[in-house]
């Protein structure tokens, strides 16, 4: 039995009929916080689970992700639907190591409040202050959960202080754990006094009565009611965030977080809905959460279960989804960010799908569902074509939200599978994995000839072979990423390219003399002739430059293209009958090797302007790591956001190709870096 959120007891699935009965919230927090356990306590007080962790029939529901299980580390998003009070709370459960933070967006997309919970014995890391600054960025309502009350090392007025160091004096305590229980400084008049005054004077100061503040400081009660109400205002607005301490273990303080809410979270209503256009990139109509309305809806996950193949998570933002319906689905990732290299892994398209069943899942079981109105979340399965924030609208008025913005992959890893039989299968399982994660851009170097999966980090990528092997079952190994290195001369030279051939009827003749210039980098090739009196016939001096481009193609010494160079043809020779366009064009690329054994050749290496967000504290380690890189600093200016530095440098790709892990342990995950090709420049004679 379960509650109908908004409605009576029903069997089955929680289902929502008012929006308003409605709570979206992201669970976050670093790795190892807790949150996980937290959730499933929620479950357990709001009778979803059992205490032994299982639904009513038995299925254990604590694995969300068979790689997970495995790995024994959350990797996916993950919701996790209960009905407390008559509301229905879709909990979505965020991974908390940083390489998953596109995950975290994902959970930000489809949430209306984000709750962190951060242990009592840890306190405030750099991951949790990123996180943070992740909701800050899209305005998203925060509550602080203090987690693991009972480890040995457990502080949680000093983790409260931490978080309201690093946060703002704006996160409030709304209970206090105090001898074993909680304390609620909203409904508990006695004791505690200074730590209530900071928190009604908070909550008040939101209240829309402006003369509430003027009667409570003259000594007025202040009716609980009234504040519960105010406090929803303050959080809804993300101008304040309570602090509840919760011990997911004895389940203290459980009830009085479900309550809150409850009480207090914003609804669906309450959160502004993401601007949607046409397909063409056209405005589109103004949207709101309303059931009777345009059907909106977002594909926030994409994974693949082993029986129902595709499953799509969906946040519904408008009208209402019904099974076996036809959908408009669009994916236009790349209309929005057309220099963004991860949308070439994700093409726009527009497809006419058919809704098969609606389910609201939890864990790895999936419930059917009659509808899905708006503001709530559910599972669409088998939709054979949506991606991770494609659009779902009606098939006659197709609609567009604008996608979230994912953070740029930044470590590169190249892959080769094991088998000939793997690699018919390489292909389509990289397609799925492109399908499921916005975050990986797939690269089929046309130079090297490697596979790279550029992805979020070490444990990122540990995912994406994980699923490759037992999801897809692509046998794959990493293998040393190859740099595209150039060739160039190291000196002016002249050359001479003789191809003569005599085998019974035509033969072949060509005979062209050149010299060679190397020019500053990124000038690209330039061929002159400046043949007299005819010694190269006309129609065949474009041959001689067909000859030395190809050889420059296929470099001379290391195999690598050759670039920046003048080539002028300056003399040859021909032969009425047997000179052709072939001849000279071996001999053009015969010229260029002679030429090269004289002048010598040097190796260029492609060279990246990278910018590092770091915190001004750090700036002098960074900038020292970047010059023990070989780079050259050109510069640092302050962030937009207040404390971090952007440092600027030019730094040659061979030394960032671990960067994204060494630069998080350098600053212990604080900062964050862009990178983008900028020029080749010579090689160091000892690394060349």
């Amino acid at each position: 039995m379960s509650k109908e959120a908004g409605g009576s007891v029903s069997q089955g699935p929680p289902v929502a009929t008012r929006p308003e009965a409605i709570r979206n919230v992201l669970v976050v927090g670093a790795a190892g916080g807790g949150k996980t356990t937290l959730v499933e306590r929620l479950l357990v007080e709001a009778g979803v689970l059992n205490r032994a962790g299982s639904t009513e029939d038995g299925t254990t529901v604590c694995d969300f992700d068979e790689i997970e299980h495995r790995q024994r580390r959350s990797v996916a998003l993950a919701l996790a639907p209960l009905v407390h009070d008559g509301v229905k709370v879709n909990l979505l459960d965020a991974p908390g190591y940083v390489d998953f933070v596109g995950e975290v967006r994902a959970g930000l997309r489809a949430a209306d409040c984000a709750l962190f919970a951060i242990a009592a014995n840890e306190g405030v890391d750099e991951p949790t202050r990123a996180l943070w600054r992740e909701c800050a960025d899209v305005a998203m309502p925060r509550v602080v959960v203090i987690t693991k009350l009972d480890h040995a090392r457990a502080d949680v007025d000093g983790v409260v202080a931490q978080a309201r160091s690093a946060f703002g004096d704006r996160v409030l305590p709304v209970h206090l754990h105090e001898g074993g229980r909680l304390v609620g400084l909203l409904t508990d008049d006695h004791g505690h006094a200074e730590q209530r005054a900071a928190l009604v004077e908070g909550i008040i100061e939101e209240s829309e009565d402006e003369t509430l503040m003027e009667r409570y400081l003259g000594g007025e009660q202040v009716d609980p009611d009234l504040l519960v109400r105010d406090l929803e205002l303050a959080v809804a607005r993300g101008s304040l965030h309570p602090v509840v301490p919760v011990d997911a273990m004895s389940g203290v303080g459980a009830r009085e977080l479900l309550d809150l809410i409850v009480s207090a979270f914003p609804s669906p209503l309450e959160h502004r809905t993401p601007p949607v256009y046409t397909p063409a990139g056209g405005p589109g109509p103004e949207i709101e959460c309303d059931p009777s309305g345009p059907l909106v809806a977002e594909v926030v996950k994409t994974t693949t279960d082993p029986y129902l193949g595709r499953v799509s998570l969906v946040r519904v933002f408008s009208g209402t989804l019904l099974p076996d319906a036809s959908v408009h689905v669009s994916g236009h990732r790349s209309a929005w960010a057309p220099d963004d290299d991860t949308a070439s892994s994700h093409p726009d398209h527009d497809e006419v799908e058919r809704i098969g069943t609606l389910s609201v899942p939890l864990g790895n079981t999936h419930r059917p569902a009659p509808a899905v109105i708006a503001g709530d979340i559910c599972a669409i399965g088998r939709l054979r074509r949506a991606e991770t924030s494609d659009t779902l609208a009606p098939v006659d008025t197709p609609l567009v939200l604008q996608p979230w913005q994912m953070p740029d992959p930044s470590l590169p890893v190249a892959i080769q599978v094991l088998t000939r039989s793997d690699e018919d299968k390489l292909g389509p399982g990289l397609q799925r994995l492109a399908a499921e994660d916005p975050t990986l851009r797939v690269e089929h170097h046309p130079e090297t000839h490697q596979v790279v999966l550029w992805t979020m980090g070490e444990a990122h990528a540990d995912v994406l072979l994980d699923r490759l092997a037992h999801r897809y079952g692509v046998a794959v190994e990493e293998v040393e990423l190859l740099v595209p290195l150039r060739e160039t001369f190291a000196r002016p030279a002249t050359g001479h390219g003789r191809h003569v051939k005599q085998s019974g009827g035509h033969g072949q003749y060509a005979v062209c003399s050149i010299e060679v210039e190397p020019l500053p980098q990124g000038s690209g090739f330039e061929f002159v002739d400046r043949v007299v009196g005819g010694a190269v016939p006309r129609q065949f001096i474009p041959s001689v430059e067909k000859g030395v481009r190809s050889q420059m193609s296929r470099g001379v010494d290391t195999g690598h293209p050759m670039v920046d160079l003048r080539v002028t043809l300056t003399d040859g020779k021909a032969h009425s009958v047997d000179s052709s366009d072939m001849a000279f064009q071996t001999a053009g690329g015969l010229a260029l090797r002679d030429a090269a054994t004289r002048g010598g050749t040097c190796l260029l290496e492609p060279v990246d302007e990278v910018e590092v967000l770091v915190d001004d504290s750090l700036v002098g380690t960074v900038m020292g790591d970047l010059s023990a890189r070989r780079g050259r600093v050109l510069g640092s200016e302050p962030a937009d956001r207040p404390g971090m530095v952007v440092v600027r440098a030019h730094v040659p790709q061979l030394e960032l190709r671990r960067y994204s892990v060494e630069l998080r342990s350098l600053t212990h995950g604080s900062a964050s870096f862009t990178r983008a090709f900028a020029h080749y420049e010579r090689a160091p004679d000892g690394i060349a």
